[in-house]
C-alpha cells in the first residue's frame, strides 16, 4: 500500500463497534441502518474519514468489534483501498462500554487519533471537511471537538455535554462531562473527538465516569446538526 511495506498513519480513527445497539432493537447493526439506496449509517458517519485520506494524509482506521459484528467488519470491505483497515476485539477485561473500546484501540493508534462513532452523523455543508478541520486544530492545541449546540436538557443528559464558550474569536470547551445528570449550565455536545498523539492515551476519560475530562480547553468546531442513530429511523 502507497508503495510500501511499511503503512505508516498520519491519522489514526478509533471506530468502536463493539456495541449490542440494545437501544435500536433492530435484527441488524445500527450503523448498517440504509439511509438512502446503498448508503448507510456508517458510511455517513465515515465521510469526514474518507475526506482524511482524499486530503493525501495515511489513514489507519481501528475498527473495535465483538463476535456479533461480523456483518460491518465484511461491509467495511469497500473501504479497504481508501485507508488501512484494523479490526480488533475488545478486551474484555476492560469496561464494557465506550471507553473499554478506546482501550483496546489505544495500542493500535499512530500519529492523531479522532474517534468517530459509527452512530453519529454530521450534518452541515461542510461536514466532509470538518473532522480534517479538527485533525489540523490538534497541533496548536492538543485537542479538537466537532460539536452542536443544544440546550434541551433531555438531549445533554444522553450525550457527551459541553459548555461552549468564546474567548479571543475562538469557540473552546469550558467544561465537559459524558451523559450528565444535572445538564444545566451545558450549551452543546460532541459529535467527533480529535487528539495530539501525545495526548491519545487520555482518549478514554472523554466518556468515562468519575474523572476530569480531557475536553477542557478543547477548541470546539460547531455544526449545523449531530444526528445520534439510537433509534429505527428513516
Amino acid at each position: 500500500m502507497h508503495g510500501s511495506s511499511e503503512f505508516i498513519p498520519d491519522v489514526s480513527v478509533i471506530l468502536p463497534c463493539a456495541g449490542f445497539g440494545t437501544r435500536f432493537s433492530a435484527p441488524y447493526p445500527k450503523e448498517l441502518h440504509c439511509l438512502a439506496p446503498g448508503v448507510t449509517v456508517l458510511d455517513r458517519s465515515l465521510e469526514g474519514v474518507v475526506k482524511l485520506a482524499e486530503s493525501g494524509l495515511n489513514v489507519r482506521l481501528v475498527v473495535v468489534i465483538g463476535a456479533h459484528k461480523l456483518d460491518t467488519v465484511r461491509y467495511l470491505e469497500r473501504y479497504a483501498e481508501t485507508f488501512q483497515l484494523v479490526f480488533i476485539y475488545q478486551n474484555e477485561s476492560f469496561e464494557p462500554g465506550l471507553d473499554g473500546a478506546i482501550r483496546s484501540a489505544l495500542p493500535m493508534v499512530r500519529g492523531t487519533v479522532a474517534l468517530v462513532l459509527p452512530d453519529i452523523v454530521v450534518s452541515d455543508a461542510d461536514s466532509a471537511d470538518i473532522l480534517l478541520a479538527a485533525v489540523r486544530h490538534t497541533a496548536v492545541t492538543g485537542w479538537s471537538v466537532v460539536a452542536a449546540e443544544e440546550r434541551d436538557p433531555g438531549v445533554l443528559r444522553q450525550m457527551g455535554a459541553l459548555a461552549v464558550v468564546e474567548a479571543g474569536g475562538l469557540l473552546t470547551v469550558g467544561a465537559a462531562i459524558d451523559k450528565p445528570a444535572d445538564p444545566s449550565g451545558f450549551n452543546a455536545f460532541w459529535g467527533m473527538v480529535a487528539a495530539a498523539e501525545n495526548e491519545a492515551h487520555r482518549l478514554p476519560d472523554v466518556v468515562a465516569k468519575g474523572v476530569d475530562s480531557p475536553l477542557a480547553g478543547a477548541v470546539a468546531l460547531m455544526v449545523a446538526g449531530i444526528t445520534n442513530y439510537n433509534t429505527p429511523v428513516g
